[in-house]
Parts: C-alpha cells; structure tokens; sequence
C-alpha cells in the first residue's frame, strides 16, 4: 500500500504557489553557499553550511539528478557543479521536481534571477507572476505626488491585475503584523506620503516601510479581489520574528474578510499552529509551510504533519519558496512529497484513514487548492 501512495505522490503535477526564479547565470561558490542559508554572514571558521538539513539533502538528493553520482563531499560538488551549464542544470532541477505551475514572487533579485519570461524557457512548467506590493509603491515614488500617491497605486494595481496571479507584501519584515488593522484614511496617507517622498528625495532609500502606507497597500490588494500573499514567521534576520506572528494578524483578517480576499498566509514556522488555526477559523485563510520544508528536510515530515492538524485540508498549499539555486526548486518539491506520504501512510497504517483519503488530501495540497485559489488552470 505505501508503494501505492508513494508512486501516486511521485507522479502528482504539483503547483508551486510562491517561489522565487532560479539563478540566471554562474554564481561562485561563496555566492551560493549563502544562498542556501537565510543568515546574512558567514558560517563560524571550522564549519559549513552543507552541515544542515538543507545541506544533506542537497548532498543527498541533487547529484544524481545532475548525473554527478560520483561526487564525494560538497567541495567536490560544487567543483563538478561549476562545469555544468546555467540552463541544462536549471533545466534538469526544475522539471525533476514534477512542478507543472511556478507562481513567481518577482519583487527582488534583479539581475541576480532569471526573469520571468527566461524561466519559463527552463522548465516545461508554467510560470506566473505574482507581483510585490512594496516594489509596486517603490517604483511609484519618484513619479508621483504625496496627494496622488494613494489613487496612482490603485490604478497601478488595477493596470496589472489582468496580467498577475495575485500579490505579494513583506509587512512582516517592513514593520510586523502588530499594525492597527483599521484601513488608513486618505489624509493619512497623504501625510505619510509626503514624509516618505521628502525622505527620498533627500538621499534616503526609497524603501517603504511606514506602517500607514503598508496598510493602504494591503488595503488596496484586498480591493482587487486576487490573493494576497503574506510572508509569516521564519525568514532571513532582516525581520522581527516575534512580530511575524500571524495570530497578530486577527483583527485585520476581521476587517477584510468582506472584500472576499483569500490571504495566504506563506512559510509560517514556528507559528503554522497559529496559522492552522486561523485557517480553521477565517474562511479566506490558507497558509503553508514551504520555506520550512526545505531548511528542515528530512525533519521536515513533522512540520508538515503539524501543518495539517488543525487546517482544514482544502486550506493548506504546497510552495517551495526557492530563491536562487535551483537545488532548492527540486528539493522543495522533493521533500514535500516524500514527508507528506510518510505522514499520510502512517495514518492509513494506524487505520484513521483509507488510502483514497490520503490521495485526496495530497491533490488538494499539492495542486487542487493552488488551482481553485489562483484559477487560470484553462489547460
């Protein structure tokens, strides 16, 4: 029977539903290594970043799907990884995951990714973009007043919503999910328009992160109608991790849910609990625990057990969230599958569940929810 449920797992067409584009061209090792680290600095003298969950899966999984079965530790991996063009390894990563649909979060990287277009001449997937509010606002500032600032990014919203499969906001590690939850009036955000601008025009990065004009961007996005993704819980150290709780999210979540927006909530860790139950509670609620699979890996399985306790079945997506090597884009998909049949089988071992069960629930998860979600599946 777990042979059953493991092949049928190996054969599902998964739907990413937030990642990040691979890396667009050859990157020195010191590059990668911190690519597949979510710290900012380097490893303490004496130790590596292949001594982790990721780096053993990498280690584990990755050389045979790049035919480097020979390899004998990272050192040599990297070496023979560096002779391998960009586009047949990226190519060779990407459809060994078995994604049919990419949802690609667009809102940075620059040069550093391919664009979206170049992705999809590496995959036989389909590739998506969801677009970052912030970066939305950011690329307004300079063409804009303070008094227009706040119709200018409706209109911006509205001039892309036919082309985009939904949003993306990093108010996680802008401010943090403890705002007020109440929708920003338009003299406060002229206001905090105009300081922003005045700031910019001064010298100052035209980073937004003032809470007023973070919520009229969620605010906005909840207007179009598409999903809003939100970044939650664990992430790189440029963020606050006690303030990306999502509970701290409930009385927003309240205030929206009229506009009829679904809000994923991505990654979560350590709160998917509290995810799982906002999920359980707010009819327009999913979430994920993507970016924790990959850096748990063979641990993984118990996150995503946790994931699903609460959650209803139909609320919960699979997403990579890949950022760079596309190592991450395989073993995303990867780990997904073999921690969530291991979960799965063990229930239908146990005799809680019948195998049908468990097939059902990893089409929602794998791709059934991602295609009710985001529609477009015209295939």
């Amino acid at each position: 029977m777990s042979t059953d449920l493991e092949s049928a797992l190996r054969e599902l067409e998964l739907v990413d539903h937030h990642v990040h584009a691979p890396l667009a061209h050859a990157v020195d090792d010191a590059t990668l290594q911190s690519l597949i680290t979510e710290s900012d600095h380097s490893p303490a003298p004496g130790t590596s970043v292949f001594d982790s969950h990721l780096g053993v899966a990498i280690m584990r999984h990755c050389p045979t799907v790049l035919g480097l079965d020979a390899v004998t530790g990272p050192d040599d991996y990297l070496a023979v990884r560096r002779e391998l063009p960009v586009p047949e390894l990226t190519h060779r990563l990407l459809d060994a995951s078995g994604v049919g649909e990419w949802l690609v979060d667009t809102g940075m990287g620059g040069d550093l990714l391919m664009s979206t277009r170049t992705m999809e001449s590496a995959t036989t997937g389909r590739v998506r973009e969801i677009a970052r509010l912030e970066t939305i606002a950011e690329n307004l500032v300079a063409s804009t007043t303070a008094t227009g600032f706040m119709t200018a990014f409706a209109d911006e919203l509205s001039r892309l919503s036919p082309t985009v499969a939904g949003w993306k906001s990093v108010v996680a590690y802008r401010h943090g999910f403890d705002f007020t939850p109440a929708r920003p009036s338009q003299s406060e955000v002229i206001v905090a328009a105009g300081r922003w601008m005045a700031a910019v025009e001064a010298g100052a990065a035209a980073r937004l992160a003032d809470p007023v004009l973070l919520r009229m961007a969620l605010y906005a996005a909840c207007d179009t109608g598409l999903p809003l993704q939100l970044h939650a819980g664990y992430g790189d150290r440029d963020l606050d991790l006690h303030r990306c709780n999502p509970a701290l999210l409930t009385d927003w979540l309240r205030q929206i849910e009229p506009t009829g927006t679904d809000i994923m909530l991505l990654h979560c860790y350590p709160y998917h609990r509290e995810a799982g139950y906002l999920a359980h509670v707010f009819p327009h609620v999913y979430l994920d625990v993507g970016l924790a699979i990959n850096y748990t890996g063979a641990a993984s399985h118990r996150i995503i057990a946790e994931s699903m306790e609460l959650a209803p079945f139909t609320k919960v997506l699979y997403s990579s969230d890949a950022y760079g090597p596309p190592e991450l884009h395989y073993l995303g998909a990867l780990l997904w599958r073999a921690g969530t049949s291991r979960v799965l089988q063990s229930w239908v071992d146990h005799g809680g569940w019948t195998l049908d069960d468990a097939l059902n629930t990893a089409r929602l998860i794998g791709r059934d929810n991602a295609r009710r979600v985001y529609g477009g599946n015209d295939e």
